[in-house]
């Protein structure tokens, strides 16, 4: 199990506060980002789980002010069976993933390695932290999953940004890729987004981005 001061020396920081603005550096530069996902890989191999609950409710969460406790594994196992089986999941207030992972291994554990297609399944996640939101897109990118991250407010849909991850070769074993969706009419709709907080950032790897979510002009 990964320890806090191996996921220090990972990132490559001194101090834990550091680490959402360096792991977030990390993300936007793919060779760095998937050589980092090797590092972890070699360590923790173990992929049903959310290698930074400990780690982020101990350093980062802000449980006074905003009361930030992240569900349990075994909370989130029962909630799942609940759900029962679907290809589209929604995760409100998502933390960094925890509830999502489990979901995504249970989907996993219904198929064989032979016949499981991440292309079957769909995740999206809604989160407004920014210190919680790097390891959430991490979480989904390392384990190759398909969703959208939605950074901003779910009440008042007031977003910063939203995110699509692609598993772009539909290759269990691979890593997704990471994009981000322009600030337009088409994913305001899709989304109900009633306005953005931040400027479009403009960056996509997907070869294959869906292009129904390129339409439409920038609105502020």
């Amino acid at each position: 199990m990964l320890t806090n001061d191996n996921i220090n020396q990972l990132i490559g920081i001194k101090e834990s506060y550091q680490a959402s603005d360096r792991m977030m550096a990390l993300l936007f530069d793919r060779g760095r980002r998937e050589a980092l996902f090797k590092r972890f890989l070699a360590l923790e191999k173990d992929v049903s789980y959310d290698w930074f609950h400990e780690y982020f409710q101990d350093e980062h969460a802000d449980r006074k002010v905003h009361k930030q406790d992240f569900t349990p594994k075994s909370i989130a196992d029962v909630l799942i069976k609940a759900i029962g089986n679907s290809g589209v999941t929604l995760d409100i207030a998502a933390g960094t993933g925890g509830m999502t992972i489990r979901k995504w291994w249970n989907d996993c554990l219904k198929e064989t390695p032979f016949s499981y297609l991440p292309a079957n399944y769909m995740y999206q996640c809604e989160e407004m932290s920014d210190r919680a939101l790097p390891f959430l897109l991490f979480n989904l990118l390392i384990r190759g999953m398909n969703a959208t991250v939605v950074h901003g407010d779910v009440l008042s849909r007031k977003i910063k940004q939203i995110y699509f991850i692609q598993n772009e070769k539909n290759n269990h074993l691979g890593f997704s890729s990471l994009n981000m969706l322009p600030h337009n009419k088409t994913v305001c709709r899709e989304f109900d987004v009633h306005a953005w907080l931040e400027p479009e950032l403009n960056y996509i790897e997907s070869v294959e981005f869906p292009k129904h979510l390129r339409l439409g002009g920038v609105e502020g």
